[in-house]
């Protein structure tokens, strides 16, 4: 089966992560999830809570589910992988600035292969170079992408040649929809 990348860290989305994690592998394609170590990683699940008062601005989060990667991002032979899916949370916000993990991420974003992100997986995109690109994400974070040279999108998903990005877990469903058309293409 062709593999595909999910880079993970403490505090990944635990829907960001699991639509892709248990879907991908229904069209043929085995997903490898990579870590700063190999190792299990907490999972956190972020809403709005329904019915508080006051209602809350950002998302409350929670502890989630776990997952094992079974790889660290220096052992990636990114050549390996037909794609990249970059999972939301606040695990973003520190792998971001893993060297290994920005290699890899650049690799995929220059060689064509297909590359997916929700959420705050942003927040890689912009570390790794995003700029001329069209990228969704959560509004809140429109000032980040323009300020790495890219263009906001107020959409559920975005196709720009080989990249597809997602607003939230709420657009799980055309975003991988679009990722396994780009992945299948490419087989």
């Amino acid at each position: 089966m062709p593999k595909v990348l999910m880079p993970v860290g403490d505090a990944a989305e635990v829907l960001d992560t699991f639509y892709a994690y248990f879907r991908l592998p229904e069209d043929g394609f085995d997903v490898v999830v990579a870590g700063p170590e190999a190792r299990v990683y907490h999972m956190v699940l972020h809403e709005p809570p329904p019915l508080s008062d006051p209602p809350w601005d950002i998302t409350e989060e929670r502890p989630g589910y776990h997952i094992e990667a079974e790889i660290a991002f220096r052992d990636v032979k990114e050549e390996e992988y037909a794609g990249l899916f970059v999972t939301g949370g606040r695990a973003p916000e520190y792998i971001r600035n893993d060297p290994d993990l920005l290699r890899i991420t650049r690799y995929f974003l220059e060689s064509g292969k297909p590359v997916a992100s929700v959420c705050t997986g942003m927040q890689l995109m912009t570390a790794a170079g995003i700029r001329g690109r069209k990228i969704s994400c959560p509004p809140k974070f429109a000032s980040d992408v323009e300020n790495a040279g890219a263009t906001y999108m107020d959409q559920p998903c975005v196709v720009d040649s080989n990249f597809v990005s997602g607003r939230t877990w709420h657009a799980n469903t055309p975003l991988v929809k679009e990722f396994l058309r780009l992945l299948n293409a490419a087989k």
